[in-house]
Parts: structure tokens; sequence; C-alpha cells
């Protein structure tokens, strides 16, 4: 009868003693049938619990790594701060690294840091690029696994990501749009944060992809760089509108949302339909003000806590799991907030 249990652990299990235990585990005899069957269903228990059983006193250290705005970076610490309580009986302690902007080569120091130092754990959101490639294959030199969160890094040794389908993500909210705008005429501005996020990129690809496929004449007015934050985006789309006076709709894939209405209001002109992602407290608001047509969110609990079991199973502290499948899109109107983080 092989198992990985020790004896006591077997009897505690079965609730009979350690010698019973033995004797049946050694086939010495003297012992019921039903008692040899007890300690045969003490050991199939144990081995359905031997997640928990070896979880007992684990503590695992993850660094949190993320080039964000403010207001997304908070969501997430929000998100992994409530979903701790769930993760015991391991202790599951976090350390973070937010910047919002800033050269690649700070990122990529961090990153070289936690290698050096060691850490049970990495998870990262960083734009796609090839210097950030070799600080994630840095770390899995360290035999530190690396969990990508929102936006991945596919051509990296990477161990897993986790986050929302952004190509449908995008095809969401063309499909949006072109419900809300009907045949109304004007012009839709598309606005990222950066061309070197991939889940940007993806978003916008698949956006356009179902815009063209279903409305081939809606012009689409793209706008890039303005890093999601409200005091470089306002000033890109203030110009945008000065150059195009049809854009009258926004698909935000990039944030700065706050600025961009600001933009529209200081011009006096009307944004019919906007569509933005993550429901961040900037978000939060402006939707219960009626002021966003929608917010394409994920659950970010549920991201959070996926990232942990990722990390925890690299160690062999969980059992293998299948493969990681993208969190679902919620498409959420001012009628259907979810309630908040915490």
């Amino acid at each position: 009868m092989g198992h990985p249990f020790p004896i006591r652990e077997i009897a505690r299990q079965a609730g009979l003693s350690e010698a019973t235990v033995d004797r049946v585990l050694n086939g010495r005899g003297g012992v019921r049938e039903s008692t040899a069957r007890e300690v045969q269903h003490a050991i199939a228990d144990l081995d359905r619990q031997r997640t928990q059983v070896r979880l007992v006193g684990r503590t695992f250290m993850i660094d949190i790594v993320m080039q964000t705005p403010e207001r997304f970076s908070t969501a997430v610490r929000a998100a992994l701060e409530a979903e701790l309580p769930g993760l015991r009986p391991a202790v599951v302690r976090s350390r973070f690294h937010f910047r919002e902007t800033g050269p690649v080569r700070e990122l990529t120091r961090t990153l070289d840091r936690i290698a050096r130092r060691g850490s049970q754990g990495v998870i990262l959101k960083a734009p796609d690029v090839p210097e950030i490639g070799a600080a994630v294959a840095g770390l899995a030199e360290a035999g530190i696994p690396v969990v990508t969160l929102v936006t991945d890094l596919p051509a990296t040794p990477r161990l897993a990501y986790v986050g929302s389908d952004n190509r449908a993500a995008g095809a969401t909210a063309a499909y949006l749009m072109g419900q809300w705008l009907g045949d109304r005429p004007g012009h839709v501005l598309t606005s990222l944060s950066s061309g070197f996020f991939r889940n940007e990129e993806e978003r916008e690809m698949g956006f356009r992809s179902a815009m063209r496929a279903r409305h081939p004449a809606r012009a689409l007015v793209e706008l890039a760089e303005g890093q999601g934050l409200d005091a470089t985006q306002y000033d890109l789309v203030r110009a945008a509108l000065a150059r195009d006076p049809q854009i009258r709709a926004v698909y935000s894939i990039g944030g700065g949302n706050i600025a961009t209405l600001r933009a529209f209001e200081d011009l006096g002109r009307e944004c019919a339909v906007f569509v933005a992602h993550d429901l961040d407290h900037d978000n939060t608001r402006l939707l219960r003000e009626h002021r966003l047509s929608a917010v394409l969110h994920h659950d970010l609990r549920q991201d959070m806590r996926e990232a942990c079991h990722i990390v925890m199973r690299a160690h062999g502290a969980l059992p293998p799991a299948g493969p990681t499948l993208p969190s679902a899109i919620q498409v959420v109107t001012p009628y259907n907030m979810p309630a908040p983080v915490g």
C-alpha cells in the first residue's frame, strides 16, 4: 500500500492508534477487515487533501512589478489583498514595485535586483521589448517563475499569462460601438497608452478587424503614447479633435479617460459613445455619472488568485493543473456594476 504519509498522520485521519495503522500497513494481521478499510479510506482522503497538508506553514514571497498608471496598480493591490485570506493555509507576502512611466532600463534594473536577491515568483506587467525579455530570462535562470498579468510576453520564458483575451475584448468593443452608433455619422478615436504593450496592440487589432468587417465605412483615428496619464492625454486628444471635427466616439484602450472627456467638453464637442477598459476608481466614478457608455472588465481578484496559484504550483505546493484559461470579459454599464473589491 504505497503512500507518502507518516503513520501518525494516517492514524489522526482514521481516528485509530498508530500501532493499529502500523499493523495494517505491514500486513501483520489481527486487524478487522473494516479497520483495514478505514486505513485505506484515510490514505485516500489524505491524498485528496494533500494540497492542504503540504501548504501548512509555507510562506511565499511574491514580487509584483508593473508599469501602469496609479489607478490600475491600486486596483491590482486591492484585488491581491482581498484574495490573501482565501490562499490560507499558505501565507503569501508581496513586495510591490510600481511605476507609471519611465525608461525601460529602470524596470529591467528592478527585475535584475529581484533575480539577484531571490523571490518565490514575479507577477509582471511590462512592455514587450527585448530588454524586458532578457530580464525575464534572467529570472527564469535564477529559478524564479514569472507570471505575466493583463499583457503578455509570449516570446519570453514566462511561466503563464493571466488576464483576458485582448483580441476578443477589442472585438467586443467594436460590436458595442457599432450597435450604439448605428447609422449616425462620425469617426471613432482609438486611444492607446503605448504601442509597446502587447495587450493594447491586440485590443486595437481586434477592434479594427471587427469594425472593418461590420462597419467598413466607419473611419478610425488612432492616438498613442499618452501613457494612460491625464497630464499627457489631454493635449493629445484636444489636438486630435481639432484636426478632425468628425470624431464623435472613443474606444479607450489605454486609459486617461478623465482627460479625454475634458478635452471633448472644453471644445464643446459631444462624445456619443465611450467604451473603456477596467473598473479602476476613475472609470467607476465616470460610469456612475453616465459619462462612459460601458467598461470592459475582467475579475482582477480571480486573476491575482490564479497568478498566486501558478507560483505555488511551480514550487510543488499545489498539484498540476490544466492550461490557464483567459478571464471572462464582462460588459459593465451603470446598471450592473459589481461590488467594490474588498
